[in-house]
């Protein structure tokens, strides 16, 4: 492979969290979704685990910390989760598609979280 070996501080400088603005209409407007670092999708998939059920309201957990204002601060407070899970299931998919794109959360991901 050709190409400049970057140097540790090149990679631990580079700005590597996308955003993308997703139409929800049934909220009546736009939210702006970020993606997960490394640290926050691992504390994610930890929790996700160490629950019973780790699929209960996945959506919103995820969402929650996805879900950012202009300034990319979290939109959400994990108290806000529950609340957060009673949207539109319609709304919470589109946005939750936006989001596993910029953590590139797969089909695999999800399902080893079920076996867990």
């Amino acid at each position: 492979m050709a190409g400049k070996f970057l140097t540790r501080e090149e990679i631990l400088q580079a700005q590597d969290l996308g955003t993308v603005e997703v139409p929800v209409p049934e909220w009546g407007g736009v939210v702006r979704v970020r993606g997960l670092t490394g640290a926050e999708r691992d504390a994610l998939e930890a929790e996700a685990a160490a629950l019973r059920r780790p699929l209960d309201n996945f959506r919103a957990r995820y969402l929650a910390r996805c879900i950012v204002d202009e300034e990319g601060k979290r939109v959400f407070s994990d108290e806000d989760i529950e609340a957060l899970g009673r949207k539109s299931a319609a709304a919470l998919q589109r946005v939750f598609e936006a989001a596993v794109r910029l953590s590139a959360l797969t089909e695999a991901d999800v399902e080893a979280l079920e076996k867990n």
